[in-house]
């Protein structure tokens, strides 16, 4: 089965926060882990199962995993959950910085 990739709207803020902050930085060096994290997101189109149950997974009614991209010490989390034929990615986080509080993960999914 093929999936499609859909941000919500508050992955989409953090991403572009993480890109933003990068940009201030390296412009350019900026882009390019921009187009390769996109890349990789893509990946989630065929079998986003592979990917392990997220320690927030108990917190929400959903099965909710993470997909990690990058290097120590810049490993970022992608929180998703797969409905249907859609890989709904809910929110992108650093991989040092807490987990999501159960009110956090029901704003995420709230925004469906």
């Amino acid at each position: 089965m093929s999936y499609r990739v859909v941000l919500q709207r508050l992955a989409v803020a953090d991403l572009q926060d993480y890109h933003d902050y990068a940009a201030k930085h390296s412009p350019l060096d900026a882009d390019r882990w921009l187009d390769r994290f996109h890349h990789a997101l893509k990946t989630l189109e065929a079998h986003p199962e592979r990917c392990n149950l997220a320690r927030e997974h108990g917190k929400v009614d959903v099965e909710l995993r993470e997909f990690l991209f990058g290097k120590r010490p810049y490993v970022f989390r992608v929180l998703f959950f797969t409905d249907g034929e859609l890989v709904r990615i809910l929110r992108i986080r650093r991989g040092q910085r807490r987990a999501l509080s159960a009110d956090d993960l029901r704003e995420a999914l709230s925004d469906e």
